[in-house]
């Protein structure tokens, strides 16, 4: 391991880095945004137009190397005259989740106030719960999303088959084996350390993928 890799990042340089990846992404592509970095926690300020580029802008900062966690004080003000009425944006939305095959949209049950998008009901998979989420968060004029979703398997799972199959998956997918699996009932829970806030995330998002799962604890580390 070479001296620059032991070496901790400054507060300047995870900065400038999230600034660079503001203006890069075309996701954000802003530089607007008012960034402050404080012993490796990133707080966003500012406004954007949308939820979908307020969550780009959070997961943007999360990949930068050296970031502990993110602080998301953004607003989002859609941009020009906003004629997207909230029985408009209700019909988009269950549209949106309608026309996506893997989301179950009959168990579902949707509410719009003031352009903020309340989602109910239940799935049999914690990656169904996921995609209706991030359906709802590209629709122009959603101001945000809270996700209510319960997640209610068909049964549970073999917790010896299920420990097995999310740690074949993250080495698989983040080629990791600092990461811990146990499982309890639906429940798994993930302990250890990962290299960035994406794999903490990618990690989350595989054991949600387990066959059985109704629960998942995420309680990974973010660390060299």
């Amino acid at each position: 391991m070479t001296s620059t890799e032991t070496v901790a990042r400054t507060d300047d340089q995870i900065q400038r880095d999230v600034l660079d990846e503001f203006a890069w992404d075309a996701q954000i592509r802003s530089t607007d945004l008012g960034v402050t970095v404080y012993d490796g926690v990133v707080t966003l300020t500012g406004q954007v137009d949308s939820a979908a580029r307020r969550w780009a802008a959070v997961r943007g900062a999360q990949r930068i190397r050296g970031v502990r966690a993110v602080a998301d004080d953004l607003e989002v003000v859609p941009a020009g005259p906003l004629d997207i009425t909230d029985g408009a944006l209700a019909i988009a939305a269950s549209r949106a989740l309608e026309w996506n095959s893997f989301v179950p949209a009959e168990r579902l049950d949707l509410t719009v106030a003031n352009g903020w998008l309340m989602l109910r009901g239940e799935v049999e998979f914690g990656w169904q719960r996921r995609t209706a989420e991030r359906e709802l968060r590209r629709l122009r004029g959603v101001r945000g999303v809270t996700n209510l979703v319960e997640v209610r398997p068909a049964a549970a799972p073999d917790a010896d088959r299920a420990r097995r199959d999310v740690q074949r998956a993250l080495l698989r997918g983040i080629g990791t084996e600092r990461v811990t699996v146990e499982v309890r009932g639906d429940a798994v829970t993930l302990t250890g350390v990962v290299r960035s806030w994406w794999e903490r995330d990618q990690a989350e998002r595989m054991a949600w993928s387990a066959e059985g799962v109704g629960t998942v604890h995420n309680e990974l580390l973010v660390g060299g």
